[in-house]
């Protein structure tokens, strides 16, 4: 008797083949058997009218915080999604030692937006080494977790604080090499770096102080696992990106292993740099070299609010220090002429509604209900101010608690996008779901996928589209057991309805610890997803299953 037996559904396997009716049977966390199955099951699952796939893979995530109070990393699941890979970006949550996890926690809330409450309220630290983080988001994880090792965890354990002041020695490397060893043997599915973050002081975070020859040892100890570097590359310059592609290409070529950047943006101000950097990717692959641009396929928008700092302001110096003061100095910053006049003669009329995206008015508790869903634009006007007058005034005659959604602020030419998604080397994601959740709704990239890629514009096939989000990802990240419908494979799997399979409605959540608001995106025509054979969601709704695991 088989556990679970899925009938009448379309069945689009993950390999890019055409679809065929069919059913999947599943016993013991594994496909026991795919096609025409006979036998009987403690569990029917009718899928009749809906297409039966392998669970969706998210490659690029930060719910490193969040799987260790919220093991289905919602929203993922009722996205379909049954993987993903936390530790982007050169942060992890180990290794760490005890000494420096305000440190790191600075980075997470600058870099990531992750208020602090996630950190001093959600759980308690039990760990320092990474063995000990998988311990302890192990059991109660209703998806699979692919755990990337932060290169500047690994320097800030083996050097303190000069991890951020000079480059490392030999013996320094070599100690790196040993912890990041211990780190993949854990669990680790590779390593990730960035040479654009910041701390919350400003700094540049431990990773951006390494030399090429520190980066080159840690890529020999990946080659010894066949395992994957993931880079943050400066990704506001495509001639500094298409650099560090060619330097991927060496290290790829160099240690065998796969590499792969995030994120790459479509922005109409610059329309000739995604093509450039897809193009310099092509003629790396052409040598033999692994290098994966990740490409999400939604628009950017972005929420704020001045309760909050918010990356949305970085470009804008008098902004950004202004908004991150504490609140009682901010609000009186904000009431202060000469401050408000460096800050006005920043931000020239149209700044808030073109080069930063249209602003909608969201409200808060506070919010005045005549201004709600109107454009910021729309509401300065009305007032007789400038845009940037009026987001600070309506913010301060609110007690700052009005929030504000820039649509579309990049990424947004869905015309030019599929035809990108479309070419084979691409990668399929960059979601940073986990991140931001305060700010914006992250996730909803499968969905817009079938919506609007392939219902809407036909770039891609259902077959091609599912392929991308399962196969191809499973296959670049090293996860042998996964991304396909075929016997012996781990039992992750999605249903849903091809026709209304799609990018949900945001919504605001109050789930965080400390009663705190963030912000998810839900889904439509998602089913049931399975993990490891259990139904950790159907019909709207969680389960209780926890049948997660820690997969490389």
């Amino acid at each position: 008797m088989y556990d679970v037996i899925i009938t009448n559904g379309t069945i689009v396997d993950g390999t890019g083949a055409r679809g065929f009716k069919g059913d999947v049977a599943i016993k013991n966390g594994r496909i026991a058997a795919v096609g025409k199955v006979d036998g009987t099951a403690k569990r029917t699952i009718d899928a009749a009218g809906r297409i039966v796939a392998p669970g969706f893979i998210d490659p690029h995530t930060h719910f490193d915080v969040q799987i260790l109070w919220d093991g289905a990393a919602r929203p993922a699941l009722e996205h379909g999604v049954t993987t993903i890979v936390p530790g982007n970006c050169s942060l992890s949550l180990a290794p760490l030692k005890a000494s420096d996890r305000k440190a790191v926690v600075g980075m997470f809330q600058q870099i990531e937006e992750m208020p602090p409450e996630a950190f001093t309220q959600a759980f308690t630290w039990t760990w320092e080494d990474f063995a000990g983080y998988r311990k302890a988001i192990e059991p109660g994880l209703s998806l699979n977790v692919a755990p990337l090792v932060g290169h500047s965890l690994i320097r800030l354990w083996v050097m303190g604080e000069a991890s951020q002041q000079r480059a490392a020695t030999p013996d320094e490397i070599a100690q790196m090499q040993d912890l990041l060893r211990e780190s993949l043997k854990a669990g680790g599915v590779g390593l990730s770096t960035s040479y654009i973050d910041v701390d919350e002081n400003g700094r540049p975070v431990p990773s951006r102080f390494a030399q090429f020859d520190e980066l080159d040892a840690l890529c020999e100890v990946l080659g010894e696992f066949g395992r994957i570097l993931q880079v943050v590359p400066e990704f506001y310059d495509a001639d500094l990106t298409i650099a560090r592609i060619d330097q991927l290409a060496e290290l790829s070529l160099k240690h065998n292993i796969p590499t792969t950047f995030s994120p790459v943006f479509d922005s109409p101000a610059t329309p000739k740099n995604s093509p450039r950097i897809v193009a310099r990717v092509e003629e790396q692959f052409a040598r033999g070299a692994r290098v994966w641009p990740q490409m999400q396929t939604r628009p950017v928008d972005i929420s704020f609010s001045f309760l909050r700092p918010s990356l949305y302001f970085a470009r804008l110096p008098t902004w950004w220090r202004t908004l991150r003061q504490p609140l009682e100095q901010r609000n009186a910053s904000l009431r202060d002429k000469e401050v408000v006049a460096k800050m006005l003669a920043e931000a020239d009329t149209n700044m808030m509604t073109q080069g930063m995206g249209i602003l909608v008015i969201r409200g808060g508790d506070n919010a005045p209900a005549g201004y709600v869903g109107r454009t910021l634009a729309e509401v300065a006007k009305e007032r007789g101010e400038t845009n940037s007058q009026a987001l600070i005034n309506v913010s301060l005659e609110n007690d700052l608690d009005v929030a504000f959604l820039a649509e579309n602020v990049g990424h947004a030419d869905t015309s030019r996008i599929g035809p990108m998604l479309a070419k084979p080397s691409v990668h399929i994601g960059a979601s940073d779901g986990g991140a931001h959740i305060t700010s914006f709704s992250t996730y909803g990239d499968t969905g817009f996928l079938f919506s609007e890629f392939v219902r809407k514009s036909g770039d891609l096939t259902l077959e091609q589209a599912v392929k991308k989000i399962t196969s191809d990802t499973a296959e670049i990240w090293g996860l042998a057991d996964r991304g396909r419908l075929a016997p012996e494979m781990a039992a992750d799997v999605v249903v849903f309805d091809a026709a209304t399979i799609g990018r949900g409605a945001e919504r605001a959540v109050f789930d965080m610890p400390g009663d705190g608001m963030r912000y998810v995106r839900s889904a439509t025509g998602i089913d049931t997803v399975l993990v490891n054979g259990e139904v950790a969601y159907a019909a709207g709704d969680y389960t209780a299953a926890k049948a997660g695991v820690v997969c490389v």
